[in-house]
């Protein structure tokens, strides 16, 4: 399972479809919207999408699929406008021993956030708004 939506994430079923017998640690990460930045208030963000965001996506997870002990693994990202709490990244690993969960959950996070075409408009407290993770 690996996608990007428009909708907002269900974190149950996509912890879900990791489900595997096999499984002796299954790990989790939920990317939430804040409500500050860098010492700035923030109110609000819109994450916007490339097209190719979804085909980025499955490629970086289908990337993972071979790591040692690894049974199952899920990751979605949410583009659109969210409010402060809402999930814009969620990952979930189930592999055999909890340190290959949480290293491969961990290196995933960061390979998407290192390559998933999506970037992020924070709309600050003061009216104003400011983009990063631009290229």
């Amino acid at each position: 399972m690996a996608d990007v939506t428009t909708e907002n994430l269900d974190c149950d079923r996509l912890l879900a479809t990791v489900s595997d017998e096999r499984a002796g640690a299954v790990v989790t990460f939920a990317g939430v919207v804040r409500n500050h930045d860098h010492g700035v208030a923030v109110t609000g963000i819109e994450y916007v999408g490339h097209p190719s965001a979804a085909q980025v996506m499955q490629e970086v997870v289908a990337g993972f699929a071979d790591r040692e002990g690894l049974h199952a693994i899920a990751a979605q990202h949410r583009v659109g406008m969210l409010g402060i709490g809402g999930v814009a990244l969620y990952v979930a690993v189930a592999a055999s021993h909890r340190g290959q969960a949480f290293g491969c959950a961990s290196d995933l996070v960061d390979k998407i956030k290192e390559s998933l075409p999506i970037w992020k408009k924070q709309f600050l407290a003061d009216g104003t708004h400011e983009w990063s993770q631009c290229p």
